[in-house]
């Protein structure tokens, strides 16, 4: 039987220079609420395509086992 995932792609403190500074210090608290979810941390993505080439958003990705697969 094999396993299943589910993904999820969460943007974070997108701003029009570059990432929000609150959100680049909260972006822990959001991976922990979505672990209480059952969702797993895969990676943490951040184009730089705002001003000075900084990241114009944080985007989480997420993924979970799909029960019942």
């Amino acid at each position: 039987m094999k396993q299943r995932y589910e993904y999820k792609f969460v943007r974070i403190g997108e701003g029009w220079l570059g990432v929000k500074r609150k959100a680049m210090q909260e972006y822990q608290q959001a991976v922990d609420q979505y672990a209480r979810d059952g969702w797993r941390l895969v990676q943490i993505f951040a184009p730089g395509t705002g001003g000075y080439g900084m990241a114009k958003y944080i985007e989480l990705v997420l993924e979970r086992l799909v029960e019942g697969a």
